[in-house]
């Protein structure tokens, strides 16, 4: 098994990055979702609420941002100076973090038809713990869901487009920016994934804990290229990936150890890990 693909998403909701490399960090690969978007009340901005928000194209410039609609001028958003003012909420739960500015403000704002602010994670080693059922007290995750980095199976992927053929869906088949994983891997039979979980990875050189499956949301339905709904794979999911009313594709991956992973690295399933 090998890996196939890598991804960041530097603002949560975002169009993806590819990269042929990228470093990992305790809370996720670098720059993956350390932004996000806020409503005025602090509450979190993604697709599940605004699918058009895939189709905001992402540029690290420096320690900053370059942001760019279809049709929009570009704009340089510089990394703020971390003064954790500004409140912001993920999944009900309150967290400090830093706003980029009104420049930002105003074209996201007009961008997505509503008023939200931009705003940046500075520390993530003392933000977000990790769901704790799952993960050791020390863990961190930045603005992603719940976990650091999401790994998918490209065999699975094809399994999930033979099943949706099967139903006579004209919506497939479907590519894997769907599942917006940082980790795609190659080589491995289709949901093998599955009998990962519990167990460490290692991913070229670092190790990671695969901790639990995922469980997918409407974010899946939307083209993350034109930001349009459909029904798949959330119909087919509910078919074949129905576990306690979660429709799973992918796992989530803690790292245990840092460095860099490239793609093209191998992928191997080491021993089980205890969570204490």
């Amino acid at each position: 098994m090998r890996v196939s693909a890598l991804h960041t998403y530097p603002v949560k909701g975002c169009r993806r990055i590819d990269h042929q490399q990228a470093a990992v960090e305790p809370w996720g690969l670098a720059g993956d979702r350390r932004w996000m978007i806020i409503n005025l009340d602090g509450s979190e901005v993604t697709q599940r609420e605004v699918a058009r928000l895939a189709l905001l194209r992402v540029r690290p410039v420096g320690g900053g941002l370059e942001l760019r609609f279809p049709e929009s001028a570009p704009l340089l958003v510089a990394q703020p100076v971390p003064d954790p003012v500004t409140h912001s909420t993920l999944w009900q739960q309150p967290y400090p973090a830093t706003a980029a500015g009104p420049a930002a403000d105003a074209l996201l704002s007009k961008e997505l038809g509503r008023d939200v602010r931009l705003v940046w994670m500075d520390d993530p080693a003392s933000r977000r713990p990790v769901e704790p059922e799952y993960a050791l007290p020390t863990d961190r995750v930045s603005y992603a869901d719940g976990y650091p980095l999401l790994l998918a199976n490209s065999a699975s992927l094809d399994r999930l487009n033979d099943w949706i053929a099967e139903s006579g869906s004209d919506e497939g088949p479907l590519p894997m920016a769907r599942f917006r994983p940082n980790v795609v891997v190659g080589g491995a039979a289709a949901f093998a994934e599955d009998d990962w979980l519990g167990h460490r990875l290692r991913i070229g050189a670092v190790e990671f804990r695969a901790a639990k499956a995922c469980g997918r949301c409407v974010v899946t339905t939307t083209d993350q290229e034109t930001g349009v709904r459909g029904r798949e794979p959330l119909r087919t999911l509910a078919r074949y990936r129905n576990v306690d009313q979660k429709l799973l594709f992918g796992i989530n991956l803690i790292p245990d150890t840092l460095g860099e992973i490239r793609v093209g690295d191998p992928v191997e399933v080491l021993d089980r890990f205890p969570l204490s």
